[in-house]
């Protein structure tokens, strides 16, 4: 009786684990993104935080300087956002490129085609809307842009701020 027991336990724990491996989440990755491959590019910070900030005073955006420290020329693809309440503007010789967004929204979908010349440095201006997501976007947040090169590069710059009504 003791031996059935066991064995009932044992197919109990491999069926759960079996549902929990089943169950779980598909890994995703943002469009654009490419952790794997480390940019050309280089930046002074990768992360900015914004404090407290209250969906009252609306929009708030940071600019990053983005510099081609290389010999060789480099081409921004695309720049894309993690998400819709996020968007970010590219500095290019002939003005402001932009708005670009989270794929599948609003300027998402755009290229970039941006080349930064060896030595020359871009500003990224990032821009955050507190009111994007209503009254349940109150908290922390975490957001991301990704500047994508044509030799699959990506840069990932980073803001955060903590919401509040």
């Amino acid at each position: 009786m003791k031996n059935k027991n066991v064995i009932v336990f044992i197919l109990i724990l491999v069926g759960l684990g079996g549902l929990m491996w089943w169950g779980k989440p598909a890994q995703t990755s943002i469009p654009g993104s490419n952790a794997e491959t480390e940019s050309a590019l280089t930046v002074s910070e990768k992360l900015y935080d914004f404090g407290t900030i209250s969906m009252a005073n609306g929009k708030v955006s940071k600019v990053f300087k983005v510099t081609n420290s290389t010999a060789q020329d480099i081409t921004v693809e695309s720049v894309v956002t993690s998400c819709m309440c996020t968007v970010a503007y590219l500095g290019s010789e002939s003005g402001e490129k932009g708005p670009f967004g989270m794929p599948g929204h609003d300027g998402g979908g755009a290229k970039a085609n941006e080349v930064i010349k060896a030595g020359e440095s871009r500003e990224i201006k990032v821009v955050y809307d507190p009111n994007a997501h209503g009254p349940a976007g109150i908290g922390p947040v975490d957001r991301f842009v990704y500047l994508t090169e044509t030799s699959g590069g990506t840069l990932e710059l980073e803001i955060k701020a903590v919401v509040t009504p």
